[in-house]
């Protein structure tokens, strides 16, 4: 098993005890386990319409994770995937069912029509007062006869939760139901299937592709889309979202269907804020994960057209830790930097042959991405291709505005720079490496020895030597040779690079973390890049590697 259970037949009951464990005392359950569980309010008294749904599980946290003052009051549990049996549910009306009467708030699935219904009846025999609603939001596959009922059932529990703890009669929270279940659309997509415990794997996506319109099940969806980026899938969602759109303000809600991370979901809220449909949303519930797909890959977009009363329902707060609430969209702030950070921009000069010494080093860089990821992904966290091609980007865009016949301001402009768009501490080394570079070369020094003081500086904060399985295994030497030529300088990085895949133990760095066996015969990224730009140096076509004045690339290195 792949997955933190003990075992499949006991994961629902030990999953809600857990549940239970961490309420406070908030929630309790009906006896009965295995075959009966049912989540209840613990403060119930009867004396409201009582709210119940529940269905399948493997949605956490719906359906118990929503049990609670101003939404549900109970919640019937089945197996993953499958609806409760009808002694089940009909246990959970009749625990929470008073004079009031009770609503069942059910997705449209057979199993849960089914189920519901006949349990319903029962209740009815024994004289209770009970109605039953069924979500069908799923717009994804519009030719079935019967739409199956996904995330947009929150907007259905928060509203007739927040009716009935306020004391509102059965028919009122039930036509109150309706209108939201008739008004609300969802659709779904993901770049993975779930996995069921106990169950083999579907690999039905291939690389490169999402499955757009898929079930909470797992079930396959309306067809499979090339994948490109968020916008890209959010723009699909969104072209049958806008079908079912009029000109009202919707609010929305975007649902994590369990695998995907806190930080794509931030970058899939932002693209639907940029969408077709940004200018009809109003409010935004979410991101969360409120009805999952074990751990799909996965989201999906809900949208509901709330009128004020219905927008002050889903607003009623309630003390769930699984209700992410309601928020206004608002234009992003954005503040001035704070005086002393704003950058002083130096005065921008051309020289071309700088331009073009530059804009090759960086273009390696980014040619370089995929080889320096993998090879960190051998001793770190798989980044440092990555990191160093952004910032080699954004010196090329920066090109315009440095001042490149000035190499002295030119050192401090790119430690300047890349202090502000390279990420991590290979990103303020190196800015300090330029900064420091740059002094060296304003008080006199020739550009070799301005280097090798940036080179100085730079290890006297970060802590690297000589020896501890960094770029400064490669930078150092090359440095050294460097008065020789880009030749001697190239041969010297590389055997610096080399030599770092014979050391077992980095003494700097995220490869201080890691053990000896999984560092052997593998070269540290950050010497990798040092090393092939040198190489790339020495060989390039005008000579420039062989000349130790530098004077083809812009760069005088020895005075």
């Amino acid at each position: 098993m792949s997955q933190f259970l003990n075992s499949k037949e006991n994961a629902v009951t030990e999953a809600i005890d857990g549940l239970l464990a961490a309420s406070g005392g908030a929630l309790s359950r009906l006896d009965g386990y295995p075959h009966i569980r049912v989540v209840v309010r613990s403060d119930w008294d009867r004396s409201k319409v009582a709210i119940v749904s529940g269905g399948g599980s493997g949605h956490e946290p719906a359906h118990a994770g929503f049990v609670g003052k101003g939404m549900l009051t109970a919640a019937v549990c089945g197996d993953v995937f499958a609806s409760p049996s009808v002694d089940a549910i009909l246990a959970g009306i009749l625990a929470v069912t008073g004079p009031a009467g009770c609503l069942l708030i059910v997705k449209n699935y057979t199993g849960d029509r089914l189920n519901f219904g006949l349990a319903a009846e029962r209740a009815r025999a024994f004289g209770l007062n009970v109605s039953m609603v069924i979500v069908d939001d799923d717009i994804a596959l519009p030719d079935l006869p019967q739409s199956r009922g996904v995330a947009g059932t929150l907007f259905v529990h928060k509203i007739a939760g927040a009716l009935a703890e306020s004391g509102a009669d059965l028919d009122a929270v039930t036509k109150a139901a309706r209108r939201v279940i008739e008004n609300t659309s969802s659709i779904g997509m993901s770049l993975d299937t779930c996995t069921v415990p106990g169950s083999p794997k579907e690999n039905r996506i291939p690389d490169g592709h999402a499955e757009l319109g898929l079930g909470i099940h797992g079930e396959a969806g309306v067809e499979q889309v090339e994948y490109s980026g968020a916008k890209g899938a959010v723009a699909a969602m969104v072209e049958r979202l806008a079908q079912s759109m009029d000109d009202r303000s919707h609010v929305v809600l975007v649902n994590n269907l369990g695998g995907t991370s806190v930080l794509e979901m931030s970058v899939v809220v932002h693209e639907l804020l940029q969408s077709a449909v940004a200018g009809k949303i109003s409010h935004i519930i979410g991101p969360a994960p409120m009805m999952t797909s074990l751990d799909m890959q996965g989201f999906s977009i809900s949208i509901f057209p709330a009128g004020k009363a219905e927008l002050e329902l889903l607003s009623k707060p309630v003390e769930l830790a699984a209700w992410p609430g309601v928020t206004a969209v608002k234009p992003v702030a954005v503040l001035s930097l704070p005086d002393g950070l704003t950058p002083i921009a130096p005065l921008a000069s051309r020289h071309e042959p700088t331009r073009q010494f530059l804009t090759d080093c960086c273009n390696l860089l980014i040619a370089a991405e995929r080889d320096l990821n993998a090879l960190d992904a051998k001793s770190g966290d798989g980044d440092t291709g990555s990191t160093l091609a952004g910032a080699a980007r954004a010196l090329i865009e920066a090109l315009d505005r440095l001042p490149l016949s000035d190499h002295t301001q030119l050192f401090r402009a790119m430690g300047q720079e890349l202090s502000q768009t390279m990420g991590g501490s290979s990103g303020v080394l190196l800015a300090i490496f330029f900064a420091a570079a740059g002094d060296g070369a304003s008080s006199g020094l020739t550009i070799r020895e301005a280097l090798k003081a940036g080179l100085s500086r730079m290890q006297e904060i970060g802590g690297a030597r000589l020896g501890d399985r960094t770029m400064v295994d490669a930078l150092s030497p090359a440095l050294d040779a460097l008065d020789v030529g880009f030749t001697a300088a190239a041969e010297a990085a590389r055997a610096g690079a080399d030599l770092t895949a014979t050391l077992v133990h980095a003494k700097a760095g995220r490869a201080a973390y890691i053990n000896a066996k999984q560092l052997e015969g593998h070269t540290d990224p950050g010497a990798e890049a040092v090393a092939r730009l040198f190489e790339f140096l020495a060989l390039r076509p005008d000579g420039a590697g062989e000349r130790p004045d530098g004077q083809a690339i812009g760069l005088r290195v020895t005075g």
